[in-house]
């Protein structure tokens, strides 16, 4: 349990995530992912991360059942350096992130694969931001690099959840596969990536991310800040205990 990584082929970094029973991360899983990430973009030898997760679903998000325990603003503080640090590395990484998706993406796992470089999707996969239903905001951010901005509005403010088909129609995911297919399909344009000059490809994510015409990690600072502001005002705790954690029951709308 927890973050590893593997070097399953020459150039290819795999960082995987497992925090049973729904890869709802707790305060230290964010930090650790940061970590391995940017370890793994690190190595001289990798020209490829491919970003995925073992079980149920790639990522539900924060832990709030932690939040929940802690009467005071630790967790929540915690969690929010912590998402900000993992979406960070994700975006920072020296190399191209691919994201592998299988089923659900929520809250958090939007600004995971929202500041990765390339998606490849299950067909059962879903993603969403239930925040307005977790007493939290945040990850609009990511969202828009997803959909289109009256999609993402739509999607932010029912907590719907779009399909990886829909997403691949909007151009934001690279391909749909079926669930036993993910990781061999993920690999495949993770080691297109690696074929390329290692110098170069470096040279290539920092010049993209030069031009993108969002400041990906000041836009989603500026979004923490209200999330601070709900739970100063007492509105997030009240909507955070009608939570129940006991599945991913947004996945399913």
């Amino acid at each position: 349990m927890g973050v590893s990584t593997a070097s399953p082929e020459k150039g290819i970094s795999v960082v995987t995530v497992d925090f049973p029973p729904v890869n709802a991360l707790p305060v230290r899983g964010w930090y650790e992912l940061a970590d391995a990430v940017r370890a793994a973009g690190r190595d001289p030898e990798t020209r490829c991360v491919v970003l995925t997760a073992e079980g149920r679903g790639f990522n539900a998000g924060v832990d709030i059942k932690q939040m929940q325990r802690d009467h005071g603003h630790t967790a929540l503080l915690g969690a929010n350096r912590g998402c900000y640090e993992a979406f960070a590395a994700v975006y920072e990484c020296e190399v191209p992130v691919v994201a592998a998706v299988g089923g659900f993406c929520l809250g958090g796992g939007i600004g995971l694969v929202g500041n990765a470089d390339a998606i490849v999707a299950s067909d059962d996969a879903v993603f969403g931001l239930p925040e307005l239903d977790r007493g939290a905001l945040g990850a609009a951010t990511h969202l828009a690099r997803l959909v289109p901005q009256h999609l993402m509005r739509a999607l932010y403010y029912t907590s719907r959840t779009a399909t990886a088909h829909e997403l691949h129609a909007h151009g934001s995911v690279w391909k749909v596969v079926p669930r036993d297919q993910l990781r061999a399909s993920a690999l495949e344009l993770a080691r297109e990536i690696a074929r390329k000059d290692g110098t170069l490809i470096r040279l290539a994510k920092a010049a993209i991310n030069g031009i993108d015409p969002v400041d990906v990690r000041r836009s989603y600072r500026f979004e923490q800040g209200f999330t601070f502001e709900a739970n100063l005002s007492g509105v997030a705790g009240r909507v955070r205990d009608t939570f129940k954690a006991a599945g991913t029951e947004e996945a399913e709308r």
